[in-house]
């Protein structure tokens, strides 16, 4: 499938924004939805909406059977051992607070640590700050180098026989930065203490193999890669998930309900309380279908080499700063920017006000931002639809925004 055919997958790519073609450059925030995805939820709705696993009639069967189904496609997408480590959450949020609330409440104790970086999204802070206050542990951050990535020897000086718990961001949602989870996976479990990764940056752009990687948990969203909103993924080693305590209780977790006590399901059910997000999980697995029709192979061969270009093309402009690794070996596929003299929210409208789509602010990001002494940045993050052209519109578009702000003021 080349670029123009994966494009023609794409309807919302075909419209016009303030007069101009659309040139979307936010798949960092959220994905755009392939037309097998759409028409994924609409046969859902139009064919066979019903609850999964209570009923025998039907329906029921029919979405009890896609639902399930879109379960066994994630687990081989990301090579997990068994359906029962593939536990279907809101999303990454959602994935990591559970770690954090059940794994994390359950085993530390005042003294342990929490090993962490600078550069993980709020997702990925906030929970371990929560945890921490409640058990006593110690949250530690692993420096940071100039150059935004991480040194191994940082990383075994910074876990020690304390650390029970590090949690790492795979791919940074601001510098791009790809860092290197099996090696620190290993440091991680050298001295006893599990491997919790972000995966929301990395999952829809990377082959992501978590008996390779060895982690203990992976979390991911489904809006990142193609698929729905409102959906994601936990993934967990079971022998860690048979032993922690749900988060969430009420209907079809359980096995046996008493006046006074209940017993849960088995494995991934007893995570998984109420009525799941049926069409989302199913448009998941059609996300997934068509990643894999795409291959990731090819994805990741064709981001590498917007990525070698943006950064030629961005970093021609004056007064331009860029963040993160220039190696872009060593970057996934987003370019962190900030222009000289003009406020990069002033940046996103004007670019906007050409078409052009970016984010702008802290992305989530607020201990990063402190460590780049930056208030906010512009971010422009690209993805299997994206092209040349895309970059070459949005450094048009950066050159009319020095013009105008140089005018101005």
């Amino acid at each position: 499938m080349n670029i123009k055919d994966i494009r023609n997958q794409f309807p919302i790519l075909d419209q016009d924004v303030n007069d101009h073609p659309l040139v979307y450059l936010d798949s960092s925030a959220t994905s755009q939805k392939p037309i097998q995805v759409i028409e994924a939820l609409e046969k859902y709705y139009r064919e066979i909406n019903s609850n999964v696993h209570r009923g025998v009639h039907t329906l029921g069967t029919r979405a009890t059977d896609a639902y399930e189904g879109s379960r066994e496609k994630v687990r081989k997408f990301i090579n997990a051992k068994s359906t029962q480590e593939v536990i279907f959450t809101r999303g990454t949020t959602t994935s990591l607070n559970w770690v954090a609330a059940s794994y994390g409440a359950a085993n530390l104790k005042e003294g342990d640590e929490i090993v962490i970086t600078y550069m993980e999204h709020h997702s990925n802070i906030i929970p371990w700050q929560q945890v921490a206050k409640k058990t006593g542990a110690t949250l530690k951050y692993i420096p940071l180098l100039e150059d935004g990535t991480l040194s191994l020897e940082d990383v075994r000086a910074t876990v020690t026989a304390n650390t029970k718990i590090v949690s790492v961001t795979h791919v940074s949602n601001v510098l791009g930065t790809i860092n290197p989870i099996k090696e620190i996976a290993k440091i991680a479990h050298e001295n006893g203490a599990i491997m919790v990764v972000d995966g929301a940056q990395s999952v829809p752009h990377l082959k992501v193999d978590v008996q390779d990687l060895d982690c203990d948990f992976l979390a991911f969203s489904g809006h990142k890669m193609c698929g729905p909103t409102g959906i994601g993924i936990l993934y967990g080693k079971k022998d860690l998930l048979e032993n922690m305590e749900p988060v969430e209780f009420g209907g079809e977790m359980i096995d046996f309900v008493e006046l006074y006590d209940s017993t849960w399901k088995e494995l991934p059910w007893k995570f998984e309380g109420g009525t799941p997000t049926i069409a989302g999980a199913i448009g998941l697995g059609a996300a997934v279908d068509f990643l894999n029709e795409v291959g990731l192979d090819k994805i990741v061969e064709h981001e590498h080499k917007l990525t070698v270009y943006a950064l030629e093309k961005l970093s021609s402009i004056e007064g331009i700063t860029i963040y993160g690794p220039m190696d872009p070996a060593k970057r996934s596929g987003l370019v962190t920017f900030n222009i000289e003299d003009v406020h990069p929210h002033d940046v996103a409208t004007v670019l906007d006000a050409e078409g052009i789509a970016v984010r702008a602010g802290h992305h989530c990001a607020q201990p990063l931002m402190k460590k780049l002494c930056a208030s906010a940045t512009a971010r422009a993050s690209y993805y299997l639809y994206n092209t040349e052209e895309d970059i070459n519109r949005l450094v048009e578009g950066l050159l009319k925004t020095k013009e105008y702000f140089s005018d101005v003021f």
